[in-house]
C-alpha cells in the first residue's frame, strides 16, 4: 500500500514545526532544563500538525527556498520566544528589587534549571511563576497566541522589520515598569524603614541604629512580602495577556 503526501501540506508542517520548536526553546515555561528536549519536539510536531490545515500549503520553488523559510521560520519564532520571556522577566526582576532592598542580595546563588544566578526572592518569583503558568493553564494561552501569529508572520514572511524592534525597545520597558509595579508598595516601605533608621541614628546615636537595621529590614521583607507573593496569581494573568499581545502585535 502507497501512501502519497502532498508536498506542500509536508512543508507547511515543517515550517510550523521549526517555529514552535524554536520558541519553545526560548520562551518560558517551556526553556526550563526541566523539560526534556524530546517533550518540546514532540509537541512542537503535535501543534505544528494543528494548525497546518490553515497554513500557505503552496510548495517551495527549490530546495535552497525551502532550507531559507526554515531559517526564516527559527528566527520568528526564537524572536516571539524572546518577547515572552522578556515580558515574563518583570517578575523576576521584582524579586531582584526586593532582595537588593531587602538586603538579600549576597545570598545569591546560581539556578542549573535556568542557567542564571538570583538571590532567594528572585528565584521564589521566577519558580512561582512558572507554577501559576502550569496551574493555571496560562501555558495554553501562550501557545494558542503562538498559533495565531502566522496570521500576523505568515510563511515565508521575514520577521525581521522595525515592528519586532520596535516591540522588543517596548518590552524591555515595560519590563522594567513592570517590575516596580510589582514590587513598588514593598520598596516604598524598606525605604521609608532606611529613612526611620537615618532619622533614629541622628536623634539617638548611641542606639546605633544601623546595626539592627540589617535584621529589622529582614524582618520587614519577609512579613510584607508575603503579602505581595498573594498578588502573584493576577501579576502572571495579566503578564500571559501581555505576552500575547505583544506576540500579536508584531506583524511585517
Amino acid at each position: 500500500m502507497a501512501v502519497t503526501l502532498p508536498l506542500g501540506a509536508v512543508e507547511a508542517t515543517l515550517l510550523a514545526g521549526v517555529r514552535f520548536a524554536a520558541f519553545l526553546v526560548i520562551a518560558p515555561p517551556f526553556a526550563q532544563r526541566g523539560i526534556p528536549s524530546m517533550v518540546k519536539l514532540t509537541l512542537a510536531f503535535g501543534l505544528a500538525l494543528a494548525v497546518a490545515p490553515r497554513l500557505d500549503q503552496e510548495p517551495a520553488s527549490s530546495t535552497g527556498a525551502f532550507v531559507a523559510a526554515l531559517v526564516l521560520q527559527a528566527v520568528a519564532g526564537a524572536g516571539l520566544g524572546f518577547l515572552v520571556a522578556l515580558v515574563f522577566s518583570a517578575v523576576q526582576a521584582a524579586g531582584g528589587l526586593i532582595d537588593l532592598f531587602g538586603g538579600f542580595q549576597l545570598a545569591t546563588a546560581f539556578d542549573p534549571m535556568s542557567m542564571t544566578s538570583g538571590a532567594p526572592f528572585a528565584r521564589l518569583y521566577q519558580f512561582a511563576a512558572l507554577v501559576l503558568l502550569f496551574a493555571s493553564d496560562g501555558y495554553q494561552v501562550v501557545l494558542a497566541g503562538l498559533a495565531r501569529s502566522f496570521d500576523a508572520i505568515p510563511l515565508g514572511t521575514s520577521p525581521v522589520t522595525g515592528a519586532l524592534a520596535e516591540s522588543v525597545a517596548t518590552g524591555l520597558s515595560q519590563m522594567f515598569l513592570s517590575a516596580v509595579q510589582i514590587a513598588g508598595p514593598l520598596l516604598v516601605v524598606l525605604f521609608l524603614t532606611d529613612v526611620g533608621l537615618g532619622l533614629l541614628t541622628r536623634v539617638a546615636p548611641a542606639l546605633n541604629a544601623f546595626a539592627l537595621g540589617f535584621p529589622l529590614k529582614i524582618m520587614v521583607t519577609l512579613t510584607l512580602g508575603a503579602f505581595a507573593f498573594l498578588a502573584l496569581g493576577g501579576v502572571v494573568r495579566a503578564l500571559t495577556g501581555d505576552a500575547v499581545d505583544t506576540m500579536l502585535g508584531v506583524s511585517p
